[in-house]
């Protein structure tokens, strides 16, 4: 019997929706024991919810509230023990990286017969790496990933019996930091049927240019503004659908959005932003796979995506979107006239890319 656990809400954003999966699929083989996460599924008996809502006034303090890397970690880390305190005998156990070193020692404790790690991200090593270039090419806010967060992901990389991975990419960065091959899997994420195109064609003299994720600089968020501001197009519209983490990132936005009223940002379900939308950029400097790019494709959306992401590989280049050079702003803003000039939307059939 399985046992997963995610400090996520259940089936809600990428991380919720990959724990959902695979609660769902071990359900489906009555191989489910129980999963923990933030918010559980309603009225699911198998789950358990974490609540860390008494601990809320070490995020609010200071300086901690302003260390977006030190509030990241530190909710990871009281979740991972409050798991481990909870943790109960099962045969296997899957964690995510950076939730489950605390678990993992639980788990062996008692004699749990595998350990399985799901990589929401490329080898930890990779994400500093491409993190260090995003930040200090833009220095608007500090990374999530901190030295104690780099340190207890290798921890489980070690403990796992097993590591999942969603990408090529993903894969190909554990493999350069010597974790061996036999110790990966490949993880195939499969997106909801809702994100299928609009039944009613939009129409709209705007070329709109959307992007939905975490507003932060290693998606490449000033990446995408640098280049809409060379975008010599009067029509040009670019909402970013997500929210921020940082202070300095909401400075950033603040000033940005003053300076050009054609940049929009909101929040909520991305399903009307791609059916709207004339292409979907994900300009990230390091991305395991990243689903708003799939969720595009899947609405007959083109994309752009850059060569540090997994979703490269479900791009065919003046088919569905393009590869692009990461962090090359010049690139984006020939790729965007380009398709500005000539529409891919509509061109291509999705079923046939995903």
């Amino acid at each position: 019997m399985d046992v997963f656990s995610c400090n996520a809400p259940y089936r809600e954003g990428g991380l919720g929706w990959l724990l959902a999966t695979l609660v769902e699929d071990a359900r489906e083989r009555n191989d489910l024991l129980s999963y923990f996460a933030t918010v559980k599924k309603p009225n699911d008996p198998a789950g358990y919810e974490v609540d860390l809502s008494s601990y809320r006034w070490m995020f609010r303090s200071l300086p901690l509230s302003r260390r977006h890397g030190w509030r990241d970690f530190l909710a990871a880390e009281l979740f991972d023990r409050m798991v481990a305190r909870k943790l109960q005998s099962a045969d296997r156990f899957i964690g995510f990286t950076g939730r489950a070193h605390h678990t993992f020692k639980r788990a062996r404790d008692l004699r749990y017969e595998q350990l399985i790690l799901e990589s929401a991200t490329s080898h930890v090593a990779n994400v500093r790496r491409k993190h260090q270039f995003a930040h200090k090419r833009y220095p608007i806010e500090e990374s999530w990933l901190n030295n104690s967060q780099y340190k207890k992901s290798l921890k489980e990389y070690a403990a796992a019996d097993l590591i999942y991975v969603s990408s090529k990419y993903a894969w190909q960065t554990f493999i350069e930091a010597g974790i061996p091959a036999n110790k990966l899997r490949r993880r195939v994420v499969n997106i909801a049927s809702r994100f299928s195109p609009a039944r009613m064609k939009v129409s709209s003299d705007a070329f709109r240019i959307v992007y939905v994720g975490r507003l932060q600089v290693s998606k490449g968020i000033p990446v995408l503004i640098d280049a809409f501001k060379l975008l010599d197009n009067s029509k040009a519209e670019l909402v970013l659908v997500g929210g921020t983490a940082t202070v300095e990132m909401d400075r950033y936005l603040r000033r940005q959005i003053a300076r050009d009223p054609r940049i929009k940002i909101t929040f909520g379900d991305p399903l009307s932003h791609y059916h709207k939308a004339d292409v979907l950029v994900h300009p990230t400097f390091e991305d395991a796979l990243a689903l708003a790019p799939l969720e595009a494709l899947a609405c007959g959306v083109p994309v752009l995506v850059t060569e540090d992401t997994g979703m490269k590989e479900y791009v065919v280049n003046s088919k569905n979107g393009y590869v692009l050079p990461t962090a090359n702003v010049d690139a984006l803003v020939d790729r965007l006239k380009e398709i500005a000039s000539y529409p891919l939307k509509d061109k291509f059939d999705p079923l046939c890319i995903i």
